[in-house]
């Protein structure tokens, strides 16, 4: 079945197809049915997946280490200031 039918309203994809989506897409499911304007892709899932599994000494240091960075990037203008 193409997408024309969930584009139209016509038929509700099942889960699987919603994940698949989501993975052909490189979005988060979140992101793909409108939960969140934050669009957070594979890589970045996959980054925040592994700071999660860090001991949390070692997770600290890296919010400490961010934090810091975003500082810095606000400070030179290189990031928007939220």
């Amino acid at each position: 079945m193409g997408i024309g039918r969930y584009e139209r309203g016509e038929v509700k994809p099942s889960i699987e197809v919603v994940i698949r989506m989501a993975d052909a897409l490189e979005v988060s499911l979140d992101f793909l049915v409108g939960k969140t304007e934050l669009e957070l892709d594979s890589s970045t899932i996959k980054r925040i997946q592994e700071v999660a599994k860090l001991p949390e000494q070692e997770k600290q240091q890296v919010f400490r280490y961010s934090m810091h960075l975003f500082g810095i990037l606000k400070r030179e203008k290189l990031m928007p200031n939220k």
